[in-house]
């Protein structure tokens, strides 16, 4: 069955809200993530943090950079517990893992141990980046999608695929298609870290960046179809561009 990472970051979570996690879109991603994952396809999740806590901000006033890091580490464990307690609700089997031990709260994450779980047909969710400052969520979703042997990381985001420009303050921006992991270098398109997408080229494993809050895209994904903006080593074709 094909196997998927997906990155969900923190502020997805967060919807409307300025901050915390709206219940109902919380709900609204396990809907479509059950959805997906009638057809077979099996789902490790990344959890971002982003809507309980930004480092960044703080670091801007003198925060130590390794404290704000591990502090968003602990966000995202919240949002893992919260989105793994949602799927069990919705009768999904699902369970929460950090890079971080925490035991009582969250098993500690062995590569192992995951890819049984999910061949067992539970959810994963992911907490705790990789586990060291310094790395986003982003790069810690394409480690955890090459240590699982996923097909695709999933990259939801809140618009419909890769922009030649911020399509939120250039509307005419063209959307791609497809794209190489080089052609995103090159360009500077900020989809994600630079460590993230040279993880990704070097061994082989596609990113898919789509608008997560369309209805169905996960489960189109699951069964092939073409949604958002493919990002691989080489073009469909076959051939480097």
């Amino acid at each position: 069955m094909p196997r998927f990472l997906l990155k969900l970051s923190g502020e997805a979570l967060a919807g409307s809200l300025e901050a915390g996690i709206d219940p109902a879109v919380l709900d609204w991603f396990v809907q479509q993530l059950g959805a997906a994952r009638s057809s077979g396809a099996e789902f490790a999740v990344v959890l971002g943090g982003g809507n309980l806590f930004r480092g960044a901000q703080l670091a801007a006033v003198g925060m130590d950079r390794v404290t704000g890091d591990r502090m968003g580490m602990l966000a995202t464990c919240m949002n893992a517990l919260a989105f793994a307690d949602a799927l069990n609700r919705a009768g999904i089997p699902a369970r929460p893992y950090s890079s971080v031990p925490m035991p009582g709260l969250l098993a500690g994450y062995e590569a192992g141990a995951v890819r049984a779980a999910l061949a067992a047909g539970e959810v994963a969710a992911l907490a705790g980046g990789t586990g060291n400052p310094y790395f986003t969520t982003d790069t810690a979703a394409c480690l955890r999608g090459l240590e699982l042997g996923a097909d695709l990381v999933l990259k939801a985001t809140k618009v419909d695929g890769v922009h030649a420009a911020d399509p939120v303050r250039h509307p005419q921006a063209a959307r791609f298609d497809e794209l190489t992991f080089d052609e995103v270098l090159a360009r500077n398109l900020k989809i994600m870290d630079a460590a993230a997408m040279g993880l990704c080229r070097d061994h082989g494993l596609p990113v898919v960046v789509f608008n997560g809050r369309t209805p169905d895209a996960l489960t189109r994904i699951a069964r092939g179809d073409k949604v958002g903006t493919r990002i691989a080593s080489v073009a469909a074709n076959g051939g480097a561009r």
